[in-house]
């Protein structure tokens, strides 16, 4: 029996791919294989000793303990794109919002409550004060071109707005998915020419505060800003005296702290950008495929801190090991199993920065004690045995 942890609540599609009888999927499990996680903080958890994997049922990262996770050889996985959908939804619509007054026009309009037949009159004698602007025309800087800032870009060209995307690190996957109507400009032009900037990238400790004074002093009087990605990106001093002075005419987060909480023109949404029940289901899907996938076959997608490997079915036992990218690592574990006189059927191997994960296959059969020798060698990290 698969073991696996569920902290949240996670979508009932789990189990199309965790089936009965095989896995034991609970909030309450003990000695579990692997984690299923969206939002709760797992910094401060003792992991059980059989935890080999978490997937993390959404993009972000930053409740996992990833370095902790790394050293002791668990793989991390997230679901980029799973909910790209629902958070460009939720931009565009935001968009709309700033420029039509909607939030502030709704609010006053509940104000008429019990004027009776008066209501008609109060409406067309007070509209005028929430009279806005049109999106299509206006210009838009997308910093940060991945799955959701690529659907924001080509969702805002079929509006009619103008868009300026910035992304140093667009992959070559993301660049086909992007509307050519798109502009590739840099971030000077982002913050000196668009009425309108909204960011999707990672927080890192380089985009920690990317929202500061300097960059907002760089951008158009009156910019609109969108941060659907993390709070953090923002330095919130900076973001209120653009407020105040009008530098910055509204600024959307979606990730509510208490000095944000009531500044004019700041509208805090409480972390909504992904929280459809279709988005859910996506990232359940995913984040259950992607564990089920490792547990079952060795195989890697979308992980975060591991590289990725597709495990085939060239021998009939795989010998997976995790472990740090250094020299004669492959080297030490092919010799043990020269030793052993286990002969190595298929090996791949493939590194993502300070880490690498190897698969050997064989015909032969090996016992766990295979695993506890490759265990001991220096830089290897976690290893396992998948017999066929």
């Amino acid at each position: 029996m698969i073991n696996i942890r569920t902290y949240n609540k996670i979508s009932k599609a789990i189990y199309d791919r965790m089936e009965a009888g095989k896995y034991a999927v609970s909030d309450s499990v003990a000695d579990y294989d692997g984690i299923i996680v969206r939002s709760a903080k797992l910094h401060d958890e003792t992991f059980s000793p059989d935890l080999k994997a978490i997937a993390r049922a959404g993009a972000g990262t930053n409740n996992i303990p990833v370095d902790r996770c790394s050293e002791n050889g668990i793989v991390v996985f997230n679901t980029p794109g799973a909910n790209a959908n629902a958070v460009k939804e939720l931009v565009v619509a935001s968009l709309l919002m700033s420029r039509r007054n909607l939030i502030d026009a709704v609010e006053w309009t509940k104000t008429l409550s019990g004027q009776g037949d008066q209501v008609p009159a109060l409406v067309e004698k007070g509209k005028g004060q929430f009279v806005g602007n049109e999106i299509k025309g206006k210009k838009l800087g997308v910093i940060g071109l991945g799955a959701i800032g690529a659907m924001v870009a080509n969702a805002a060209v079929d509006l009619g707005m103008e868009v300026y995307g910035y992304d140093p690190y667009l992959s070559i996957k993301a660049a086909w998915s992007i509307s050519r109507k798109v502009h590739n400009a840099t971030l000077k032009q982002v913050y000196s020419e668009c009425d309108f900037i909204t960011y999707h990238i990672p927080l890192v400790d380089s985009t920690r505060g990317t929202i500061d004074t300097a960059a907002i002093s760089q951008m158009k009087d009156g910019v609109v800003i969108l941060n659907f990605s993390r709070a953090e990106l923002a330095d919130n001093q900076a973001v209120r005296d653009a407020l105040a002075s009008g530098k910055m005419s509204k600024y959307f987060v979606d990730f509510p702290t208490d000095d944000m909480l009531g500044v004019p023109n700041c509208i805090c949404s409480p972390h909504l950008a992904s929280g459809t029940d279709e988005a859910e289901e996506n990232c359940a899907i995913m984040a259950s495929a992607q564990l089920c996938d490792y547990l079952e076959s060795g195989s890697i997608h979308n992980s975060v801190n591991f590289p990725e490997m597709e495990a085939t079915n060239a021998a009939k036992n795989k010998v997976c090991v995790l472990h740090r990218n250094e020299p004669s690592v492959i080297t030490n574990v092919a010799n043990i199993f020269s030793s052993d006189n286990i002969n190595i059927e298929d090996l791949a191997s493939s590194s993502k920065g300070k880490y690498s994960y190897m698969i050997l296959q064989t015909n032969s059969d090996v016992e766990d004690s295979l695993a506890d020798e490759l265990s001991k060698l220096p830089n290897v990290l976690k290893v396992r045995i998948i017999r066929g």
